[in-house]
């Protein structure tokens, strides 16, 4: 499968996780042995992927103003780099969505972030300029299981009354004649198909299906995270 960059890291710094606790706070050793604390930009359970003793990269920022330097980026885990920090996943399909780079989504002329749209006062990650308009929600996805077919990513991990909310403003759409679609981040390279994550949260599974009978747009796609780089690495199959 060809692969397109679409992100490039800084340089990052290895070490291996100690613990995570608070849901913002990791604390990591550093080769150096130091122990640093570092910023987890991940609010969820982080099924798996949060296992101390496992290495981790962190980046670094310069910045005086903040409280902690180090933001922890990535977690090798079963042999791969999952990606940690969920604010990345946005930036890279903004920079996907201007290359080009989804063919699925087809053609448009201009690009908007997080628009106000729907009925329970949402905000949709991107909205495409086509003809007819696309309403593009952003969801990562690290959680997986192994099935007699492969690994299987699946979202979400807990229950998710937020991306209910999503599916049926998603759903409204497409009944009302646009076009919408929900993009599964799949955040690591090992995955050869997506499932709902019936177990955690079934509402969220019944919804989507639901809305995929209506005409929504999913999109899985399976993304590579290295500590150089994030490759995209195309579409894999929705399991229903």
């Amino acid at each position: 499968m060809k692969s397109t960059v679409l992100h490039r890291y800084p340089t990052l710094i290895r070490g291996v996780l100690l613990k995570r606790y608070k849901r913002f706070f990791a604390d990591i050793e550093l080769v150096s042995g130091e122990v640093v604390t570092a910023h987890c930009p991940n609010t969820g359970p982080m099924t798996d992927i949060s296992t101390p003793g496992h290495t981790v990269y962190l980046s670094r920022s310069e910045n005086p103003r903040r409280t902690l330097a180090y933001t922890w980026e990535l977690i090798e885990t079963d042999g791969v780099y999952v990606g940690v920090n969920t604010a990345l996943p946005n930036r890279i399909i903004g920079q996907g969505l201007k290359e080009q780079a989804f063919r699925e989504l087809g053609v448009y002329s201009q690009v908007c972030r997080e628009v106000r749209y729907g009925t329970e006062g949402s905000r949709i990650d991107f909205w495409l300029d086509s003809d007819p308009p696309t309403y593009l929600e952003v969801k990562n996805t690290t959680w997986t299981q192994v099935t007699p077919e492969g690994r299987r990513a699946l979202f979400p991990d807990t229950i998710t009354t937020r991306g209910q909310k999503h599916l049926r403003e998603l759903t409204r759409i497409v009944a009302g004649g646009e076009r919408a679609a929900i993009l599964y981040f799949i955040n690591r390279s090992d995955c050869n198909s997506f499932s709902p994550g019936d177990s955690r949260d079934p509402v969220y599974g019944q919804l989507l299906r639901e809305a995929v009978a209506r005409g929504l747009l999913v999109l899985p796609y399976c993304f590579e995270a290295t500590p150089l780089q994030v490759n995209y690495l195309g579409p894999v199959p929705l399991a229903l």
